[in-house]
């Protein structure tokens, strides 16, 4: 089986409610495009995956993956993965760690196809369900997040995760009125987005720490390893780092042997697939560290996420960020979360999703060849 050629079909976004995590990240609101990623073969086996997100629309990087790393790809055999990732790799200077990724999740996709089995079934199953955990957006008020973490709690969610206005005193507030409101029973974590300052992030942690919560989550700039050694020695509540910045396997290597971070931290788009992320599962677990997956920025993404959640072992939730308007488009079918709180693994072949190609074909702003 060889690959004959790779597209990128741009399709509209469109009405996209208004929502921000961070004054660090962009800010999803109106409209973008996201691109339908396909690799062709000459047996008619075909793979997919998403490129873009709500808040990053993929005619920025689409360009990049068709003249960089589409010549890669041509004439190989799609099962040679491992060896095409480290070649679409030593690209990366001239393309994007997302381009990579979206390659990567469609060979994947395809193989699983030329296979007849789901992608954790290729990788390795080792459970066929996972807790998912709500995770905020930047919400108007104390009582706004109270009432959300509420809500979830009351539909059989297990875990809520705060990302707050990112002022500090502000956040304290926040965190212990939910605390406060959820009573102590229920998981909590905080995400700062690299938000605070040392000192701000001390006064946090301290605050969430004798709040009980589970993790907390880049409190500081995503290069501070200095920083995130002292914090880590001063607090008992586990730190989670390394969701950024946008790298490869190798980038976790410093945040182990400086022993900065409790938890390691990934998903397909920023880290550059599922091979990368089933390495750094792997290398996590032989330090006893959990591996947790960062939500992928569009639907395709997470899909590919929940196979790798399906197949490591360190790893306890599936994060669903809110709002759905802003997360979900172009599957005829999205993830769903069941009544006890919990996202099944998917069954069909590859990535196993349902590709909505008719809202697709509306929506088409361009194809790249």
């Amino acid at each position: 089986m060889r690959i004959r050629d790779v597209t990128v079909t741009l399709f509209g976004w469109d009405d996209i409610p208004p929502t921000r995590y961070s004054g660090r990240t962009a800010r999803a609101v109106g409209s973008s495009q996201l691109g339908l990623v396909t690799i062709y073969t000459d047996e008619g086996i075909e793979g997919h995956a998403f490129l873009g997100s709500a808040y990053g629309p993929a005619d920025l990087d689409a360009p990049l993956l068709v003249r960089v790393l589409k010549p890669v790809l041509i004439g190989r055999d799609p099962l040679d993965r491992e060896r095409l990732n480290q070649e679409l790799w030593a690209r990366v200077r001239a393309a994007s760690v997302r381009t990579i990724g979206a390659l990567d999740v469609a060979l994947w996709d395809l193989a699983g196809k030329a296979a007849g089995l789901p992608i954790h079934r290729l990788i390795g199953t080792y459970r066929d369900r996972v807790p998912a955990y709500a995770s905020s957006q930047i919400l108007e008020g104390t009582t706004a997040y109270v009432e959300q973490a509420c809500a979830y709690r009351d539909a059989g969610w297990s875990a809520y995760k705060i990302h707050p206005p990112q002022v500090w005193r502000e956040d304290i507030a926040i965190c212990e009125a939910v605390r406060a409101g959820m009573g102590d029973g229920f998981t909590l974590m905080l995400d700062a987005c690299w938000g605070y300052s040392y000192e701000q992030a001390l006064r946090v942690g301290r605050a969430i720490e004798a709040a009980g919560y589970y993790w907390y989550e880049d409190p500081l700039a995503d290069s501070d390893l200095y920083g995130y050694v002292k914090l880590k020695a001063k607090l008992d509540v586990p730190i989670m780092a390394t969701e950024y910045p946008q790298a490869g396997f190798e980038s976790y290597a410093p945040w182990i042997l400086q022993r900065a971070t409790d938890f390691l931290r990934g998903d397909v788009a920023v880290k550059g697939g599922i091979t990368t992320l089933v390495k750094a599962a792997h290398l996590a677990e032989a330090f006893g560290m959990n591996f947790e997956v960062h939500h992928g920025g569009n639907s395709l993404n997470n899909v590919a996420n929940l196979h790798v959640v399906m197949a490591i072992r360190n790893t306890e939730f599936f994060e669903v960020l809110l709002p759905d308007a802003a997360q979900k488009y172009g599957l005829a079918a999205d993830i769903a979360v069941d009544a006890t709180g919990m996202v099944h693994a998917p069954t069909g072949m590859g990535l196993g999703a349902e590709i909505d190609h008719e809202l697709i074909h509306a929506k088409t702003k361009a194809v790249l060849t």
